[in-house]
């Protein structure tokens, strides 16, 4: 069967429930829910990879209509914060010129474990983001300036379901998890904050997410005994998610010293956040990130893409690649993505589907295989992966049987 037909046939195959690739959309007058997974209602099947692209597309352009005062689209297309944008190493010199030309000092970050600077500015009133962009560089002295753009979840939770569960490997020490928030009483929270206003607010991604690592409610741990550091970059802002958020998280996570962080959201490349995933690796702590599930067809997801992450695809029960997968410019594991429970935020089990929720997994080894050095950890990874050197895995699968099947 031709690559289009099985995407049209796995995709009609999926009720509502499994069928969830993209993130739900906030509300109108709601609070943001953009990491709960459901599949917006369609007219039309998606019947090839670039259809997967066009409804990440569609996705943005109705976040856009709802939050037209909270989000904008950059000369990219991607959702970014609206009429904001980012320089790294601002000074008083680039403040001051930026001033002259209309720009607003919003605010001035120094996140010195990390090494990094940058200053919010908020643009002219009544200027378009292209423009804006180009007049702060104009007077930016060569510092990189951009939007700051928004990252969606990469999965999606289902209906209530039952399983079998036992326990897996045993994980080592701290692990965080940067995405909504979790529930009180989640098991191993260790710390919760929120980088994002109205937060902490729970979502049921992040929950899923959660108990991936350190089980309950039928749920098996993939990292029993892990204490989770948890960043919750959402809350109930509209324009949540943002590279400006996640990086404030990872510096958190740094200060924290917590040495392997999940980061199950994708977006575009970004210079802040860039800067910030290279630095915490430099300090010892190392994102694992999901490839997204825009479909093969679609530009490579960040923080994934970057060469200081891990990057992981998802698989089903008979080791396939997911077909909704997004790519990354390097891909280093694959992990169960599919066919799967994990808890919702009722705390019963529930069917997930996406490369959300493969990157659990492999920080769970991760953290099972840290000693002296990440170096010795990443062998370790490779000495556990099986199907090395089959198409679309990486350097293989990891903890292929430490999802929880449904009966």
């Amino acid at each position: 069967m031709k690559w289009t037909g099985l995407i049209a046939l796995a995709l009609c195959l999926m009720g509502p429930a499994q069928a969830q690739l993209l993130p739900q959309l906030p509300r109108v007058g709601g609070v943001v829910d953009r990491v709960n997974g459901v599949l917006p209602k369609v007219s039309e099947r998606l019947g090839d990879a670039q259809s997967l692209v066009r409804a990440q597309t569609d996705r943005v352009r109705d976040l856009v209509r709802r939050h037209p005062d909270r989000v904008a689209i950059d000369p990219e297309g991607n959702a970014v914060r609206a009429n904001e944008l980012i320089v790294l190493d601002a000074d008083e010199t680039v403040t001051q010129a930026a001033t002259a030309r209309g720009f607003r000092l919003i605010e001035r970050i120094e996140l010195d474990e990390l090494g990094v600077g940058y200053a919010r500015f908020a643009t002219p009133r009544g200027m378009g983001l292209a423009r804006a962009l180009k007049q702060l560089r104009a007077v930016a002295n060569g510092r990189e300036v951009s939007a700051d753009p928004l990252y969606f979840a990469s999965g999606g939770v289902g209906a209530p379901a039952t399983g079998s569960a036992i326990q897996a490997g045993g994980a080592k020490g701290r692990i965080g998890i940067v995405d909504g928030a979790v529930p009180p009483g989640t098991p191993g929270l260790a710390r919760q904050q929120s980088f994002a206003q109205g937060g902490p607010r729970p979502n049921d991604h992040a929950a899923a997410i959660a108990s991936l690592l350190t089980g309950g409610g039928g749920v098996r741990a993939s990292a029993p005994g892990a204490r989770l550091h948890v960043a919750d970059v959402y809350g109930g802002d509209p324009a949540g998610g943002n590279a400006a958020a996640i990086g404030q998280a990872l510096a958190w996570m740094t200060r924290e010293r917590v040495p392997v962080v999940v980061v199950s959201l994708a977006g575009p490349r970004n210079p802040l956040l860039g800067r910030i995933v290279a630095a915490a690796r430099r300090l010892g702590t190392v994102i694992v990130a999901a490839v997204g599930n825009d479909g093969p067809a679609a530009k490579p997801a960040y923080p994934a893409s970057y060469p200081e992450a891990i990057a992981v695809t998802g698989v089903d029960a008979r080791g396939r690649v997911l077909i909704e997968a997004g790519r990354a410019a390097k891909l280093d594991y694959a992990a169960p993505g599919a066919d799967l429970l994990g808890l919702g935020l009722d705390g019963k089990a529930r069917k997930l589907r996406g490369t959300s929720f493969a990157a659990p997994f492999v920080a769970a080894r991760f953290s099972a295989q840290l000693g002296e050095d990440i170096a010795g950890a990443l062998a370790g990874l490779d000495r556990e992966a099986k199907g090395r050197g089959k198409r679309g895995l990486g350097r293989g699968v990891l903890c292929g049987d430490c999802a929880t099947r449904p009966r």
